[in-house]
């Protein structure tokens, strides 16, 4: 059985991408800011320098989540860039 894409837009360039290529970054209604996990508003962002430039640059996580984001969430994301770990989830 052939598995459904699930499209999100990604906040800073709005490409429509699956789910699987993009960060998922959360407003957790009990821990805070999360990465890749945890229930509550979500914003995707694509895994590239641009991107990420962007969404700081314009606060698009912010509008995006509706909650101020900590340059710490920054620093992550620009940490998994450079080092290449998708696959981490993280709660900041």
């Amino acid at each position: 059985m052939k598995q459904k894409l699930v499209l999100r837009r990604c906040v800073s360039c709005r490409k429509l991408l699956d789910r699987k290529h993009l960060w998922r970054v959360v407003r957790d209604y009990k821990d805070g800011i999360v990465l890749n996990n945890g229930m509550g508003r979500s914003a995707y962002l694509c895994p590239n320098e641009n991107c990420l430039k962007e969404a700081l640059q314009r606060k698009r996580l912010q509008k995006a989540l509706r909650c101020q984001v900590d340059v710490s969430v920054i620093e992550v994301l620009q940490n998994r860039l450079n080092h290449g770990n998708d696959s981490i989830t993280e709660a900041i």
